[in-house]
């Protein structure tokens, strides 16, 4: 479970003025549920989901991950948590199966478990072509792949997503939402920040719209799209935010 309440974040800008990056920001996201974030560049949802996975100190608020303060426990935090960021840079001289070794041994894996978890995270993202090939030759889905499986090497009960089908085909796209949702079938937590309006009705059971580090808009898809009179949900993230684009701090 992940449990947010007032998380906040200021940073100093370049005129040393202060920017609330997020402010106040409040949801829960329980085990067997998708939680959607979604905001535009610049809205605050990167540097929340950055808090979340121990990344930042919050300025104030509170959250806990599977029931682990963020800020007093961050140790406990990690070990239940799997993290995608947006753009996660991979060892390019490593295998798929030597990343996946090597990260499952960061996080405790026996090499008996490790070898069970390649396995199955290579029939599930459909990896067995390049399992053995280096990632300096991958292409863009084979990488983001490897990033996905990485994340899930050591089963964790929580997991966050930024971003995780951007700049993927129709088909390497699908089978990651595939096995996002095998995940949720499996009772993890998971939160889901895209830019992808379709994958938001197809994937996410509550939705929470950010906007200027604030959280303006909450509610299942169908709620938010019944609450702005949308036809789909970039009607309704578009009537939640006002139409006005985030602004470079």
């Amino acid at each position: 479970m992940i449990e947010v309440e007032g998380l906040t974040k200021l940073f100093r800008n370049g005129r040393r003025a202060e920017v609330r990056a997020v402010d106040a920001v409040s949801f829960a996201c329980q085990p067997g549920k998708i939680y959607g974030l979604l905001g535009a560049n610049g809205a605050g949802k990167t540097t929340a989901l950055r808090m979340l996975a121990t990344l930042l100190q919050p300025t104030a608020g509170a959250a806990r991950v599977a029931g682990f303060d963020v800020r007093t426990q961050p140790g406990k935090v990690r070990a239940r948590l799997g993290f995608l960021a947006a753009g996660t840079a991979l060892y390019g001289r490593l295998t798929a199966r030597e990343t996946l070794a090597y990260f499952g041994r960061l996080n405790g894996l026996s090499d008996r478990q490790i070898s069970t978890r390649v396995q199955k995270l290579a029939t599930d993202l459909n990896m067995g072509d390049f399992l053995d090939r280096r990632v300096d030759t991958f292409s863009t889905g084979m990488k983001q792949k490897t990033s996905i499986a990485r994340t899930l090497v050591h089963d964790p009960e929580v997991l966050i997503f930024d971003e995780p089908t951007l700049g993927l085909d129709v088909f390497a796209a699908r089978a990651i939402r595939d096995s996002i949702r095998e995940c949720r079938d499996a009772g993890k937590t998971i939160v889901y920040s895209t830019h992808v309006m379709s994958e938001v009705e197809k994937l996410c059971d509550v939705v929470g719209i950010i906007h200027r580090g604030r959280l303006v808009a909450e509610g299942t898809p169908a709620a938010l799209k019944a609450r702005f009179a949308a036809d789909d949900m970039e009607e309704a993230f578009v009537s939640a935010v006002g139409n006005e684009p985030e602004v470079a701090a």
